[in-house]
């Protein structure tokens, strides 16, 4: 195969990660703007405190997540580049999505999980566990319908290559 076209196809590939790491971005920033404005108004001592609190927090580890990744991206293929290395690469990030797919399932259910724990009569810390609870649900859900986009437009991407391996 051509070089112009294993450097074409790895352009593509670069571009879509790319954008998927500018909407983990955009996310990140939103729940760090509206979570940390909504945590200043919040009481302590009821459950949208902690879930504005957990969602800051969220942010702050996709905003970290998102910038490393989107400073991986290259802008130029690397000479050389074979399509067996772009395929192995593409594995790995159709491998790396559909694991975070399977977490994000794991975080939503441990946020039912609080939930139940927060209705327990008498229990010292429901207000927390329902609020963290929440923010689970909400940060797994966005992830989970985000991880498994991707990892479906990767897949896809990477279906079109078949017929030249």
């Amino acid at each position: 195969m051509p070089a112009l076209e294993v450097a074409a196809l790895d352009h593509a590939r670069e571009m879509l990660l790319g954008r998927a790491l500018a909407v983990l971005a955009a996310w990140a920033l939103l729940n760090l703007l509206v979570g940390g404005t909504l945590l200043k108004q919040a009481d302590r001592r009821y459950a949208p405190y902690y879930f504005h609190g957990m969602n800051v927090g969220w942010g702050l580890v996709n905003a970290v997540l998102a910038c490393w990744g989107i400073l991986q991206i290259r802008f130029t293929s690397p000479p050389g580049l074979r399509l067996a290395e772009l395929v192995a690469a593409q594995l790995h990030n159709e491998n790396l999505f559909l694991l975070n797919t399977g977490l994000d399932v794991a975080y939503i259910v441990t946020g039912f999980y609080l939930r139940a724990l927060a209705a327990v009569p008498g229990q010292a810390h429901a207000p927390r566990l329902h609020g963290f609870g929440g923010a689970l649900w909400v940060q797994g859900g966005f992830l989970l319908v985000f991880d498994a986009a991707v990892w479906s437009l990767l897949h896809w991407q990477g279906r079109a290559w078949l017929s030249l391996i």
